[in-house]
Parts: structure tokens; C-alpha cells; sequence
């Protein structure tokens, strides 16, 4: 298994969410939160949004990206702790 990192919370979430809006450098948010700047990346890749048919509401919402993490997570914890789900799931 890969190396494990504290998530950003839900109040370090939606800071990002006000810098974003205002611009400010990824590499300030990082040194402010005292975070790798590739963790502040990937939160904004992987739980920002986008809308094709209106690429102007697209970007990144704390508390959504808070709520997505966490849905991840339930999956993640119910295929651990539900053995046979887990083989239905992979088929092992």
C-alpha cells in the first residue's frame, strides 16, 4: 500500500474554495496550510467539478469536495468490512 496523508479538512477545504475565487497561488495556499502543494492540487483535481455545456460554473466547492471525499471513503470502508460484497465486487 501507497503512503498515507491526513485529508484536508473541512475548514482547510473551504479556504482553498475563497483563494480559488481570489486567485491566489497554489504555492501560498500550501505554505498557509502547511500542505505539499501536490496535496492541494489533487484535492482541486479530484473533487473539482466541471460542466461542459456551461464551462463557467465549473471549479471546486469545499463543502462538495468535503461530501465526495467522504462518500469515497464509505465505499472504500464497506468493501472492507463486508467480506462477501468485496468478492461480488472484485469476483475473488
Amino acid at each position: 500500500m501507497g503512503a498515507t496523508y491526513a485529508q484536508l479538512s473541512i475548514t482547510e477545504r473551504r479556504k482553498t474554495e475563497r483563494w480559488r475565487h481570489a486567485r491566489v497561488p497554489v504555492n501560498e495556499m500550501a505554505r498557509v496550510l502547511k500542505r505539499y502543494r501536490a496535496t492541494i492540487y489533487h484535492d482541486i483535481k479530484r473533487n473539482g467539478y466541471t460542466n461542459e455545456s456551461m464551462p463557467e460554473y465549473a471549479g471546486y466547492d469545499g463543502d462538495a469536495a468535503h461530501q465526495m471525499m467522504a462518500r469515497r471513503h464509505a465505499r472504500e470502508r464497506k468493501l472492507i468490512k463486508c467480506r462477501e460484497l468485496c468478492k461480488d465486487v472484485i469476483g475473488g
